[in-house]
């Protein structure tokens, strides 16, 4: 009978409030173009309101109850865009609430389709050779202004409103790539906010900005330097946004020991804190009777093994390649024909935009050609599950034998943290050298080059003929690394930050001079 618990020691924490400091009953302000929570729209008409999953609406649900919280997030559909328009707060459990966001159509759909995505998200993950634009130095600069810039002003106009309303001074948590602009809007009105801004994705070299106009740039970092913090998944992208700052700004000036940038008379804070995973709730989702249906399943014959990746069909993920190095393993060991089937779980992402449609196609026509080499009447390689199924992909995380995890680059990918935490097997994780987690990671895991096939073909056969002893040992490793720096320690260290009592920053930047235009967003 197989578990699904971890072998490393640890006991489920107690659900009380995070200590505070400072602000002990104070508001949050929360940021984000996702909200979470949607509103659909039944076939009787009826409105029906779903939660949106996703591990930031799980964390503040989880992680500070008791605590109020106003989530500010771009309407999704027409009910929501009416509650924008009518200024209706929507209310959650626990004293949350939401707040919509709705700007103009074609604005929105500029700031989200071209510039957010694929524009900076192709930039900050260094894959601009994906980018299928006649012209992208127009397309940009006209998503800039009038898309991405009235988005961020709408935004930001939300944020000054909650902060005018509230007779204290609540903390203002801004997330990701989509709100660069914001806090520079709100802190030309509101000079005294407090602002925090986490970016979940990766920050590349300053080489990697170089397809945006100068002035883009330069109003991009001077919008985060607005920020009270910025805070990035690891300590080599917090060093690469100060590099991009001393390239594009000027009169900056670093505090190496502290972490801090200095910018006409405003100190920044950069520092990195690897966002994790509630390995508690996974487990939970996992003793239900569902899981089970879904165990039975996926269940293979004895003695085949199971390789396992669960991503979002997103050209940094890199799929095509690890369905190739599947391909070469078959190749060069033939003895696994017949003994090891890939189950891949990919999730439907962005297929209205160019780039996600050409990569998706490519994906499956890597799948494809193994399945037509080397597949038999009573074998098949490699299946894909291509669908929004969540607990049926952790299911397969709990099973595997091996779990393949080789993004071009990824801001951190919690995939690499959830398998290891509710895997029943000792299943060994590969790993990419250029996904976020590897930093916390690598002591337990068999790393890979994204591009090297053979490479990952290699450490896939040996991960699948590794002893029992070492694969223990490697799981051990990496739970206890996921169970150091989990969800809560995140997000504690995070409200400690805004509140007035930062913990050790995790990045001493390199010291310097930095360069600054003066270009306003």
């Amino acid at each position: 009978m197989e578990r699904t618990v971890a072998t490393t020691t640890a006991t489920e924490p107690n659900h009380t409030p995070l200590a505070r400091s400072g602000r002990a009953n104070g508001r949050l302000i929360f940021v984000s173009n996702r909200a979470p929570i949607q509103h659909c729209t039944n076939d009787d008409g009826t409105v029906e309101r779903v939660c949106s999953g996703g591990g930031l609406a799980s964390a503040l649900g989880a992680l500070a109850p008791g605590r109020p919280i106003t989530w500010i997030a771009a309407a999704a559909g027409p009910v929501e865009r009416q509650l924008a328009a009518d200024g209706t707060h929507v209310a959650l459990e626990d004293g949350k609430t939401v707040r919509f966001v709705a700007p103009a159509r074609d604005a929105y759909d500029l700031f989200y389709g071209t510039f957010c995505n694929p524009i900076l998200w192709f930039i900050q993950h260094s894959m601009t050779h994906r980018l299928q634009r006649d012209d992208l130095d127009s397309e940009a600069l006209e998503a800039w202004q009038r898309g991405y810039l009235p988005v961020n002003q709408a935004f930001a106009e939300a944020v000054i409103d909650e902060l005018d309303a509230d007779g204290g001074r609540p903390a203002v948590m801004l997330n990701d790539y989509h709100l660069y602009a914001a806090p520079l809007f709100i802190r030309n009105r509101r000079p005294d906010a407090t602002l925090q801004h986490f970016i979940h994705i990766p920050w590349p070299e300053p080489s990697a900005w170089r397809v945006l106009r100068w002035p883009i740039v330069q109003s991009i970092c001077e919008g985060l330097l607005a920020n009270d913090s910025v805070v990035f998944q690891t300590d080599q992208f917090a060093r690469n946004f100060i590099d991009t700052c001393r390239l594009y700004l000027s009169d900056v000036s670093v505090d190496a020991n502290n972490g801090r940038i200095t910018r006409a008379g405003r100190t920044t804070r950069v520092w990195a804190n690897p966002v994790s995973v509630d390995i508690w709730r996974l487990r939970r989702e996992l003793a239900s009777p569902e899981a089970d249906r879904y165990r039975r399943d996926l269940a293979l014959p004895e003695g085949v093994r199971t390789i396992v990746r669960v991503d979002r069909l997103d050209p940094s993920k890199n799929a095509a390649n690890g369905f190739r190095a599947f391909g070469r393993l078959l190749e060069r060991h033939p003895e696994w024909r017949g003994k090891a089937c890939f189950l891949a779980f990919l999730v439907p992402s962005r297929d209205s935009i160019p780039e996600y449609r050409t990569y998706m196609k490519e994906v499956f026509s890597a799948s494809g050609q193994v399945n037509e080499r080397f597949g038999t009447k009573s074998w098949t390689p490699v299946t894909v599950f291509h669908e929004h199924n969540r607990l049926q992909a952790l299911v397969a995380m709990s099973m595997y034998d091996v779990l393949l995890v080789n993004p071009t680059v990824d801001g951190m990918n919690l995939v690499s943290k959830e398998g290891p935490a509710v895997n029943g097997k000792s299943g060994v994780l590969v790993l990419s050298e250029t996904a976020g987690s590897s930093a916390e990671l690598r002591a337990g895991a068999l790393m890979v080059s994204p591009d090297d096939i053979e490479g990952a073909a290699a450490a896939l056969d040996r991960a699948l003929r590794m002893e029992p002893e070492e694969r223990r040992e490697r799981v051990q490793r990496l739970r206890e690394a996921i169970i150091r720096h989990d969800l809560r320690r995140w997000f504690r260290l995070l409200l400690e930050d805004v509140e007035g009592a930062p913990s050790r920053l995790l990045v001493a930047p390199t010291a310097g001079r930095f360069a600054h235009s003066g270009a306003r967003a």
